[in-house]
């Protein structure tokens, strides 16, 4: 039996506990009301939902993070046992790191959102960056725990730093691969679907993008594998940005004893009558003719500017107008020449002759 203050009124101190610990919640509950009224004043003020989720954080963590403080300062004048005192006291230590811990990746976690969602480089690798940030907030408070309960960790960190040191030597391909990986999720230079053309020749569309490496689905069919930090370097051609609609520049020559007006009225002629005919072959903007690259060794040359829907569609097009055009220059008595290299020796000796 102690005395409670010095008071000289004997009470048993395990009665005395319990009154202490409800006399701290009520101050608890009553500090916690006061701070969220003022701070919800100030949150009303303000448009940004950022403020209305820091609030509704503070209202779960605020009163139990407010009663553990108020213990600590409270128990150690409890009459109590010197032991079951230290026990308590390490008890509410790392009862109020785990909360703190919790609540600092919570704030972290809402920080990220909010920036989730003013910045889409952010928004495209959220669920790697919010892992991230967990395992760094718990491996932080983790560490911290087991110091407060008197565990050594400079072995821990010794060993974990070599140990690291020597996954990262092993993986070091891989990782690089993985944080391409992120470059090219958070870049967005491609994305799922699109038709692209990398710099070494290889195109196609876009089947997969992992964090290792990327897959592109070529014409014939098969996959290309690229590592993403191989993709990460390379100059990438991507015929879907800023839109799938493109320009389809198709050459024609004729010979020289061709009137150039006739040609381009021809030309856009028959562009503009394979519009709605031919798949993939747009009329807006409408097709146009320049007399582009010019004289050449035996041809006039013109090209003819069209638009088809996407990149694919350029096949169907100019096979389609090209057979048109033809038909067309055969009915109109336009040649196109060839080069003397094409005919056959035979032939072109007997023209000697």
């Amino acid at each position: 039996m102690t005395e409670l203050f010095d008071v000289g009124i004997p009470m048993n101190p395990w009665v005395i506990l319990p009154l202490v610990i409800l006399a701290t919640a009520i101050v608890a509950y009553l500090i916690n009301a006061v701070i969220l009224w003022f701070l919800r004043r100030i949150v009303q003020r303000t448009s940004t939902e950022m403020d209305d989720r820091i609030y509704q954080l503070l209202e779960r963590y605020l009163f139990p993070l407010l009663s553990i403080a108020g213990l600590l300062l409270i128990v150690d004048a409890l009459p109590l046992p010197v032991e079951v005192l230290r026990a308590i006291h390490r008890l509410l230590i790392l009862s109020g790191l785990l909360l703190a811990v919790f609540f600092l990746t919570k704030a972290a976690l809402l920080i990220l959102h909010h920036f989730e969602a003013h910045y889409e480089a952010v928004a495209n690798i959220k669920g790697p960056v919010e892992i991230l940030t967990k395992i760094i907030f718990i491996t932080v408070g983790a560490m911290i725990i087991l110091d407060n309960l008197g565990i050594s960790l400079t072995p821990l960190i010794t060993t974990f730093g070599i140990g690291s040191l020597a996954v990262a030597i092993a993986l070091q391909d891989t990782l690089g691969n993985f944080f391409a990986g992120l470059y090219i999720k958070a870049d967005r230079p491609i994305e799922l679907g699109q038709y692209v053309r990398l710099e070494s020749g290889q195109e196609g569309y876009v089947d997969h993008i992992g964090w290792r490496s990327t897959r592109i689905r070529a014409l014939q069919n098969n996959i290309i594998v690229v590592p993403n930090s191989k993709l990460a370097q390379t100059i990438i051609t991507n015929f879907n940005l800023p839109g799938k609609q493109m320009a389809l520049l198709i050459p024609i020559g004729v010979s020289y004893d061709s009137d150039p007006q006739r040609v381009e009225e021809i030309l856009v002629d028959e562009a503009k009558k394979a519009v709605g005919e031919v798949d993939g072959l747009l009329g807006d903007p409408e097709p146009f003719v320049r007399f582009i690259p010019g004289f050449g060794d035996s041809s006039l040359n013109f090209t003819l500017t069209c638009q088809v829907r996407q990149f694919v569609d350029q096949f169907l097009v100019q096979h389609e107008l090209r057979k048109r055009i033809l038909k067309r220059f055969e009915k109109e008595k336009i040649h196109i020449p060839f080069h003397r290299a094409y005919l056959k020796p035979d032939s072109d000796d007997s023209s000697r002759s």
